[in-house]
């Protein structure tokens, strides 16, 4: 019998070709493991790519008629233009805004369901309801829409013509003044709790069932104090009904421009704006967030939209979902320190 011992020449030659199998079974899981990683992106951008294929729906989480509602008509008019769909506003009011947030919350991650957030459903609620029945993390925060300061007013036969003035008088007779809202929790009754957590006042809350009481008795003079929204507040300042001592955002607001700033008033750092949002449940595909991101800023320069906004004193945003994301962050950890110091519950 004759054994036959490879030479070096076909040990070399076979440690080629298992060398090659090896190398194209290297590539061939390199690939797989690629094809994987690029999957969801493709998904996303393909879902994108058709999205919308149908009507959308936005939530708007109080009744129609007031400032929320016409924004988010004046905003589903654009973006209808902009999609080629119908976006259709659902009113689901109730619960300052929880019912309709929660609606959102539990909507499947499409992008057919989205919700006009704001300060009261995506962030006071949080601190003034414990059993707020969804968090900041069931929402993708898409684009900031606009903001508008809280208008520091009170009656026109009350000696403080200045916020120094009446911080001072607070001051002098401590639990003598008295301060209205338009219900316990309301940020109208939020403001004042800040402003008097900032300065150590003693200024008794007399809650009401809505606006149209307490401004009337602002107006009168029982109850002498009041800090009231931008939209709100603007015509009751126009007509000199009331007296407005400062806005409460940073920056003077051009709807009330002979009106200062708390900042100006001896009152550094003092920010306090009410907002509007477009928001989405968690799970939205990035693609989308981005391009809902980008036409609804687009949106904000509508002529109608802008006109409306600016119109009632408030100021147009935009930005980023990321930029949006860190604000809902920073105004749920702003309100949860006043609510706690203030020992706030909801009416």
């Amino acid at each position: 019998m004759l054994l036959f011992f490879p030479g070096h020449h076909a040990r070399a030659h076979c440690a080629r070709v298992g060398a090659r199998a090896l190398s194209h079974r290297q590539v061939a899981l390199g690939l797989l493991i690629g094809l994987s990683l690029l999957l969801p992106l493709a998904q996303a951008q393909d879902h994108s790519a058709v999205w919308p294929v149908k009507p959308i729906k936005l939530v708007v989480p109080f009744p129609p008629g007031g400032s929320t509602d016409t924004i988010g008509r004046l905003l589903a008019a654009e973006l209808s233009q902009s999609f080629g769909q119908p976006v259709v506003v659902d009113n689901k009011a109730g619960a300052n805004g929880s019912i309709g947030a929660d609606l959102v919350a539990k909507a499947p991650a499409d992008g057919y369901t989205l919700l006009l957030s704001g300060i009261g459903s995506n962030a006071t609620n949080y601190s003034l309801n414990r059993n707020t029945p969804y968090k900041d993390s069931s929402f993708r925060h898409v684009a900031l829409l606009a903001t508008g300061p809280s208008v520091l007013v009170v009656s026109q036969q009350f000696a403080a013509k200045t916020v120094a003035d009446l911080v001072r008088m607070t001051k002098d007779k401590p639990g003598a003044y008295s301060h209205a809202s338009s219900g316990s929790g309301s940020s109208g009754h939020l403001t004042m709790e800040l402003f008097k957590q900032t300065h150590g006042l003693e200024i008794t809350h007399v809650p009401y069932r809505g606006n149209a009481l307490a401004i009337t008795d602002v107006i009168g003079g029982l109850v002498p104090i009041m800090a009231l929204n931008n939209d709100t507040a603007l015509a009751y300042v126009n007509a000199g009904k009331v007296r407005a001592l400062a806005v409460t955002s940073l920056a003077r607001n051009p709807a009330f421009p002979d009106v200062p700033t708390m900042a100006e008033s001896g009152i550094p750092g003092f920010d306090v704006v009410s907002w509007f949002g477009l928001s989405a449940p968690a799970g939205v595909p990035d693609a989308l967030v981005i391009q809902l991101a980008h036409t609804t800023r687009q949106a904000l320069q509508a002529p109608k939209l802008r006109q409306y906004l600016e119109s009632t004193g408030f100021v147009v945003a935009g930005g980023t979902s990321r930029q949006f994301s860190h604000f809902v962050s920073a105004e749920i950890a702003k309100w949860q320190t006043v609510v706690e110091r203030a020992g706030i519950t909801p009416d």
